[in-house]
């Protein structure tokens, strides 16, 4: 899932704003969720250090995974360093934080990619000439439909 995290500062409230923003269908990011902080603490947060910045940061409503949460504390030093008015914006992918794998290291028991399409492509053949016409007719003149009495007691009920 991509999200957008956006900080802003607000000097004269003097609280500073993290939004979160999901995208809900491609390209198209809905506001989630907002937190205020106050300004000075979180200043001072960061000159304390990531750990004790990303504590000062999660919250309930909050609580970033921390891959997420370095990159909001590399962001939100970077903007104080700055002095940024307008803010800074974090771009965030989960898919990101997985780990990186070859095609090579991705395997499922012992199955072969190639084995395994040689096996569907044989249950698609449509073999017409395995059954006769008495067959199919003998397979239609089945009736299929289920029978069951009113006083039928068993554990199939209507």
């Amino acid at each position: 899932m991509k999200q957008k995290f956006t900080f802003k500062i607000d000097q004269s409230q003097g609280i500073l704003r993290l939004s979160e923003a999901a995208e809900t269908d491609p390209g198209t990011f809905v506001s989630v969720h907002e937190e205020i902080y106050n300004l000075e603490e979180m200043r001072e947060a960061i000159q304390k250090g990531q750990s004790f910045f990303i504590e000062k940061m999660r919250r309930r409503n909050l609580f970033p995974p921390f891959d997420l949460a370095v990159k909001l504390f590399e962001s939100a030093k970077e903007m104080f360093s700055q002095d940024s008015p307008d803010g800074i914006l974090v771009e965030y992918e989960d898919i990101d934080s997985l780990p990186l794998l070859d095609n090579e290291s991705i395997k499922f028991g012992n199955i072969d990619d190639d084995d395994e399409d040689a096996e569907i492509e044989d249950l698609l053949k449509d073999d017409s000439d395995d059954l006769s016409e008495d067959d199919i007719k003998e397979i239609d003149s089945d009736d299929d439909t289920p029978r069951f009495l009113p006083d039928d007691d068993s554990e199939h009920e209507n």
